[in-house]
């Protein structure tokens, strides 16, 4: 175990620290630590990597303490919108389709700063677009209620119903849409950590299993495709029910009622905000601090390497609405 533990790259290690991310030493059972956790071993290699470890647990994901010496870019803030509706979930965990519609087309009008959704989707769609709705399959798969809610509405600005697609892990159907609307589950994920926004178009490199693991750190390419890039619109998650670990398999400790929309024309910071949220539901499950394994590289990755939108906080704008309680960002 220890030389497990002293194994762990220097590039690695510095880019989560720069996110604010505490790299996670134990076990791969790490759910079941208890307090007489292994303690991590010292990192001798250069005192910049052992005093960055002291201070890295007090650092927020890519937010205005993580990287000293970084300032605020002059300009506009990315909108990450969140709304929430207590009863958008039955007891039985069925969507109620006239609240999701509510918070989704909420979380969509703040998002563009419109009076309406259907404002914002006249900013961002054409009816003469061919829109792809790309939505999770796998882990914690989007609820397909809010796929339906986001058609009826692309129909009712003039998109002819043929030419709103699910192409979701069909890279010709992706090829021939103008216009992508990206519908995630919000979820951890065993091999990259985070399996939300940017892992979502993963199956269209035609190579997945490339992006696993410390790969992960890649994601962001695949947005820059020259048949992806410049077509997402927004970028929708589902937080209804979202999962806090792993899996493979979903366990029901991890997931809860979030009961949520998120929102951004920005996906970096849509998935920023979601992986706050996640980061969060850890903490409060564990009592102390439980970092993803592995690590998120992805986040700031797509920010400083791929320009994909903004990690940093001191450049993100939260507009919140619906139960405050929970919230969690």
């Amino acid at each position: 175990m220890r030389e497990n533990n002293e194994r762990i790259g220097e590039d690695q290690l510095i880019a989560s620290l720069k996110c604010g991310m505490k790299i996670d030493h134990a076990p791969k059972d790490e759910h079941k630590r208890g307090k007489d956790k292994m303690p991590y071993e010292k990192v001798t290699r250069r005192d910049f990597l052992k005093s960055a470890v002291a201070g890295a647990a007090g650092l927020a994901i890519c937010g205005p303490k993580a990287i000293a010496a970084e300032k605020p870019k002059a300009g506009a803030k990315s909108i990450v919108a969140i709304a929430r509706a207590a009863n958008v979930l039955d007891e039985n965990l069925q969507v109620n389709k006239q609240s999701a519609a509510a918070i989704l087309r909420q979380a969509v009008a703040a998002a563009v700063e419109t009076k309406t959704s259907q404002d914002a989707w006249k900013k961002l769609i054409k009816p003469t677009d061919i829109v792809g709705i790309v939505t999770s399959k796998a882990v914690n798969p989007t609820h397909m209620e809010l796929a339906d809610i986001i058609k009826e509405d692309l129909m009712a600005l003039g998109v002819p119903e043929a030419n709103i697609r699910l192409p979701q892990r069909d890279v010709e159907a992706v090829k021939e849409c103008t216009a992508l609307i990206a519908l995630p589950g919000l979820k951890a994920h065993w091999l990259t950590g985070l399996g939300t926004v940017l892992k979502l178009y993963i199956m269209y490199s035609g190579k997945p299993s490339e992006y696993h693991n410390e790969n992960s750190v890649k994601l962001g390419e695949i947005w820059n495709l020259d048949f992806i890039k410049g077509k997402t619109k927004m970028v929708i998650i589902d937080a209804l029910r979202p999962l806090c670990d792993k899996g493979p398999q979903p366990d029901p400790r991890y997931m809860w009622n979030y009961s949520g929309i998120i929102a951004s024309t920005d996906p970096v910071a849509a998935e920023a905000v979601g992986l706050k949220i996640i980061q969060a539901k850890r903490d409060e499950i564990k009592g102390e601090p439980w970092p993803l394994s592995p690590p998120p590289l992805c986040v700031e990755a797509a920010d400083k390497q791929y320009g994909l939108g903004t990690c940093n906080f001191d450049r993100i704008r939260i507009v919140k609405s619906g139960p405050t309680e929970g919230m969690l960002v």
